[in-house]
């Protein structure tokens, strides 16, 4: 039996995948398991003839046939086995079902099995036909995931309205921060090519229930609200709308006078505010449903409403107010700090934003970073979750891994998602979570969103690595429902559509991904360490620079190591960040004997010989938690060498090609790390713990300019 099934395993990996079909391949469920596939999808009656639903039938034919071995199509009546599907207002069929469809709102659905002229079908219902898209996408996945499909009676709704990715791709197609080559939006062939990539795009990102994407980067060009580039936009809006994707774009704040000729872009020169209303009008009158605009402003040297003395209330409530007659919002990134003020960075945001609150349009989102830092491999939640009870604030998580290895390291990202979102800001209640201000329970805001900086590129597998397509599926999921998502069984979830559902393969898989991004914060910054990364592309270690112009872009500013200790005081004796938190939230992390022990220097700067909860000293603490993310990394590449009768040669060949490479930098990590902060703790290895492959010098001495995402 055994042999069987390894045989069944070798051959169903034979053919060589590149990754480009992500986690909707489709493959032909097992013999044994296929029957009730085959009895619950005979064929297919939709309800309506527009281009979503016509995107439906489409999936839905590709998904049933390749996953039962049988052609699924179109029959003109319902049989045993049917699949119905579209809204009431579609259809008579739907609408004499009388389905309960209240509380879905215009993107949920559900998935009911009914008796429908003396037959059981399968009914995939919604208010609109964005819902059955998803819906249908909710039954293939079922499926994918070898789930029962009899009886089904499912319900689902989206718990956050704005669900997007933000691109960080310049008009040049090069992609800030980006990992897996080019943008794949292609602007000088736009908008007359538009090619097959774009829908596999859309189709990719409705079946995790994104419904929208920020088009360029946040550090924008001007250029993108130029006539000749709203057309490109237009051109990708009508390619996404069928799947029930937005576009927005970036917009500069600068644009009045760098495009528009106007002598400056105060936002309350009456001037500024009718270039900006005669945009939106434009922008609108080539895309309807153009989602609005996205924000970086006073921050790192980008143009803003404080270069008047306005305030950001003042810059994002004058584009709200070009934006509201359409519909449109505007998402103002709360991402500031500024080398003028000597203030701890952690804070900055917080200062400027928390006299803010109340003061926005309604049509106004601030877009707040998971953490007050920078997308770090660990961060505590940034402390404007819960501070701004006036004002929606919309999570932005980095999906692409700036500071967690690029494409090369594998760093599966739910775990970090989980964390944060389930993080209890204690405002304005205990059990008020991260995920419950995101999703708009904790102070009862509608306009509600989570952003991902996208990891997508021109690379054939999309994200530069296979397992990066797991961050990007995990945000959607997430996305969906922030507080009743977690990491784990979506892991499962994505290694059965990806790879394989053979549990010998699923279940090691996940535990090497569950335990993947701890590894990575173990051998780059163990215990709340945080931003050690070498100068400007951030690849590699560089905790002893400190030579840079801006005080906050030294890594020596966040570790404050000396003879004495490590660490940065955020408690009252130091900069105080903590304050910014619930009261309940501060005491426990100005608490030594509370405070947990991954965020301990983040919070306290605490002499090399501290004892730590294990018993040992910090600095042995540290040492072997370095050792300890090596040594993880070393597993995950055992265990992956174990999964080749299950996989593809391919993709097989690639990962085991990754896990190599992050094996090697994870070492260069560590020893690097260890030899700089030896020099300061003048301390002995603790036992058993090797010494540094080379000296400090040669670490140091190591540079990169060419590094990718620049």
């Amino acid at each position: 039996m055994l042999a069987s099934l390894l045989t069944f395993a070798v051959s169903d990996s034979a053919a060589a995948e590149d990754g480009y079909e992500l986690w909707l391949r489709y493959r032909p469920v097992e013999e044994g398991a296929v029957r009730p596939y085959r009895a619950a999808a005979t064929g297919l009656l939709p309800a309506g003839d527009t281009p979503t639903i016509r995107a439906v039938t489409t999936e839905l034919t590709r998904g049933l046939s390749g996953l039962t071995g049988r052609a699924v199509g179109i029959v003109e009546r319902p049989g045993a086995g049917t699949i119905v599907y579209g809204t009431p207002a579609s259809s008579p069929l739907i609408a004499g079902l009388d389905l309960p469809l209240e509380g879905l709102g215009e993107e949920g659905y559900l998935i009911r099995s009914v008796r429908l002229e003396g037959r059981t079908v399968t009914v995939i219902a919604a208010n609109r036909d964005i819902g059955v898209l998803y819906g249908a996408f909710d039954l293939l996945r079922r499926i994918q995931t070898r789930q029962p499909v009899a009886d089904l009676d499912l319900r689902s709704a989206p718990a956050v309205k704005l669900r997007l990715l933000n691109h960080w791709d310049n008009l040049d197609r090069t992609v800030e921060r980006g990992y897996a080559g080019q943008s794949i939006w292609d602007w000088h062939r736009l908008p007359d090519f538009t090619p097959r990539l774009y829908t596999d795009y859309a189709r990719a990102n409705a079946s995790i229930g994104i419904n929208g994407a920020v088009l360029n980067n946040v550090n924008t060009n001007a250029l993108s609200l130029t006539a000749p580039y709203i057309a490109k936009a237009a051109a990708l809006a009508d390619v996404f709308r069928p799947w029930g994707i937005r576009v927005y774009l970036s917009a500069r704040f600068s644009a009045p006078m760098e495009i528009g000729g106007l002598p400056t872009a105060d936002p309350l020169d009456p001037r500024v505010r009718e270039w900006w209303t005669a945009k939106a009008d434009e922008v609108y009158a080539a895309i309807p449903d153009f989602g609005g605009f996205l924000v970086k402003a006073n921050s790192e040297g980008q143009p803003g409403p404080q270069d008047y003395g306005r305030s950001h209330a003042d810059g994002a409530n004058m584009l709200a107010e070009a934006l509201a007659p359409h519909g449109g919002v505007v998402m103002w990134r709360a991402f500031v700090y500024s080398h003028e003020n000597p203030e701890d960075r952690h804070k900055q945001a917080g200062a400027e934003f928390e006299p803010l609150d109340g003061r926005f349009l309604p049509n106004v989102i601030v877009q707040v970073k998971n953490g007050a830092i920078d997308f770090q491999p660990r961060e505590p939640f940034h402390p404007l979750f819960g501070a701004m009870s006036k004002t929606p604030l919309m999570m932005e998580f980095q999906i692409t891994k700036e500071y967690l290895g690029f494409a090369t390291h594998l760093a599966y990202l739910g775990p970090l998602y989980e964390e944060v979102l389930q993080s209890d800001t204690h405002r304005p209640g205990r059990g008020s979570s991260v995920a419950r201000i995101v999703d708009g329970r904790a102070f009862g805001h509608q306009l509600t969103g989570m952003a991902g900086v996208a990891n997508i590129g021109s690379d054939r597998n999309w994200s530069g690595s296979h397992f990066d397509q797991a961050n990007w599926y995990v945000f959607g999921r997430m996305a969906w429902d922030p507080e009743g998502t977690r990491a784990r069984p979506i892991a499962g979830e994505w290694a059965r559509m990806t790879f394989s559902n053979d549990a010998r393969f699923v279940e090691p898989v996940v535990a090497m991904m569950m335990g993947s991004r701890e590894a990575v914060v173990d051998y780059m910054t163990p215990l709340g360490l945080h931003h050690l990364m070498a100068t400007g592309h951030h690849y590699g270690p560089g905790p002893w620079v400190s030579d840079l112009s801006r005080p906050e872009w030294n890594p020596v500013y966040y570790h404050r190591a000396d003879a004495q200790g490590i660490g940065f005081d955020r408690t009252a004796s130091g900069s105080n960040a903590v304050a910014q938190y619930a009261p309940e939230v501060a005491a426990g992390f100005a608490d030594l004997s509370r405070v947990d022990e991954r965020y301990l220097l983040w919070f306290h700067h605490l002499p090399w010989d501290h004892r730590m909860r294990s018993g040992r000293t910090l600095w042995d603490e540290m040492v072997l938690t370095y050792d300890r993310g090596v040594t993880t990394v070393g597993g995950m590449r055992g265990t992956w060498a174990s999964m080749q009768p299950y996989v593809d040669d391919q993709r097989f060949d690639e990962v085991s090609a990754f896990l190599s490479i992050q094996q090697k930098e994870a070492r260069w990590w560590r020893d690097a790390s260890v030899a700089y902060f030896r020099t300061l703790s003048n301390r002995p290895l603790p036992a058993g713990s090797p010494e540094p492959e080379h000296s400090l010098d040669h670490y140091r001495a190591l540079s990169f300019p060419e590094a990718p995402g620049n």
